[in-house]
């Protein structure tokens, strides 16, 4: 039997680059029902550039997995001769971020456009 409960939440992506930079906007909530479509979006194969940012503004909350999964794609793409940005932080993801110091990891941008200037 269906049961609707059992599907993994949907997780609003949208790709968009900027010269050689991938850059993911991300909203809604980002935890362990949906993290596997983030981290198939951030996924580096040597077909797309291992610059990427991320575009945080709509997201409201994230849980442990998604620390997880940044922390990995972060390793990944500085493996791969790139790197990971997150921008325009909402306060609540801010907050997890700092609380778990990703954020001494992975560079922080109060806006996709500072971001974007940064990065290349």
């Amino acid at each position: 039997m269906y049961d609707a409960a059992e599907q993994p939440v949907r997780l609003p992506i949208t790709l968009s680059t900027s010269a050689d930079i991938r850059v993911l906007a991300l909203g809604g909530e980002i935890d362990a029902d949906n993290v596997g479509l983030l981290r198939e979006a951030m996924r580096i194969d040597g077909r797309e550039s291992s610059k990427l940012v991320l575009d945080l503004g709509a997201v409201t909350f994230m849980d442990s997995s998604t620390i997880n999964v940044l922390a990995l794609a972060n390793r990944h793409a500085t493996a791969a001769g790139g790197w990971l940005r997150m921008a325009a932080l909402t306060e609540p993801v801010q907050r997890v971020i700092e609380l778990v110091g990703l954020d001494t990891i992975i560079t922080c941008y109060p806006t996709l456009p500072e971001a974007l200037a940064d990065a290349v």
